[in-house]
């Protein structure tokens, strides 16, 4: 029987560790098949993508992005999620597309986190202020209890709503200052143009890029990408997508050997010394809602 899966049941029995743990067993399966596409309306986005994996299953997940609707007091995204069983394709569970949305964005760039930053980061600076960034803040929590929270936002009154909403959070006014002196900053922005500069960057710094996510969307600019060691979750759904990637790559300022590793490669998605300069760029493929919505399968059904 088709299970449907509500946000507020679907969440009770998940943990950010336990999620990323997840995530990293699901790139032992084989390599997921993958299948991505984009409709454009100006700024409004239709994003349907597809995932088998071997052994695990099949996800479809559709997306309608409308950045303006936040004016009007409607969220911006809607959409669903769809989870076969791998032995015979039933229909095995509808999920709440916010629930897996939530848990596998933040999780994918947690479980570059773990990996990647100095395990011993005490100063994270979340950049934005909507949905993705507060659930960044609960992801992080998990994995650096006792790191101290900075929140930056284009719009100073979205930080300190935030901050009042969420513990162990200080509000930025002074974006170049906040960023030198964090250890782990993870960027949660619509941006269209890239606004972080390579020159900020401190040796030590891991770097988390999330919000870009079509060809004409970037955060980091051309000097962050050359001074940083680059990791990306997927080749697949990075390359040839995400202006993040994309634009370096056909500029030259970035080759394709710069790009170090994915999570298909853990033994080498590594920081090699303390001082090093670590960049993940989050490109939330489908291949991590199948694994998302098959590990929220598992604990809705009792682990």
């Amino acid at each position: 029987m088709t299970k449907l899966i509500s946000f507020e049941d679907g969440e009770k029995n998940l943990d950010w560790i336990g999620l990323t743990d997840a995530l990293a067993a699901g790139h032992m399966f084989p390599k997921a098949e993958i299948s991505d596409s984009f409709l454009y309306r100006g700024k409004d986005t239709l994003l349907v993508r597809q995932a088998w994996i071997d052994g695990m299953g099949v996800a479809v997940k559709a997306a309608t992005v409308f950045p303006d609707n936040p004016t009007a007091n409607i969220p911006m995204i809607h959409g669903s999620v769809s989870l076969f069983d791998d032995a015979h394709g039933d229909l095995a569970a509808i999920v709440d597309f916010h629930l897996v949305t939530k848990w596998k964005t933040a999780g994918d760039s947690l479980l570059g986190a773990r990996r990647l930053a100095r395990p011993d980061s005490s100063s994270i600076l979340i950049l934005g202020a909507g949905v993705v960034a507060r659930s960044l803040h609960a992801a992080y929590s998990a994995a650096f209890p006792d790191a101290r929270f900075t929140v930056w936002n284009r719009t100073l009154a979205n930080a300190a709503a935030m901050a009042a909403d969420l513990p162990n959070v200080t509000v930025a006014e002074d974006l170049e200052a906040a960023f030198k002196s964090a250890d782990i900053v993870t960027s949660a922005t619509m941006s269209t143009e890239s606004f972080i500069q390579g020159t900020w960057l401190q040796p030590g710094q891991h770097l988390d890029l999330i919000g870009a996510y079509r060809p004409d969307m970037r955060e980091a600019d051309d000097a962050a990408m050359q001074r940083a060691r680059v990791f990306v979750d997927s080749y697949d759904t990075t390359i040839g997508h995400i202006g993040e990637i994309e634009a370096p790559l056909s500029s030259g300022a970035l080759t394709r050997g710069d790009i170090l590793a994915s999570h298909y490669e853990p033994q080498a998605m590594v920081r090699q010394s303390p001082d090093d300069i670590t960049l993940f760029k989050n490109g939330g493929g489908a291949h991590l809602d199948l694994m998302t919505s098959h590990y929220i399968l598992q604990q809705f059904q009792g682990g």
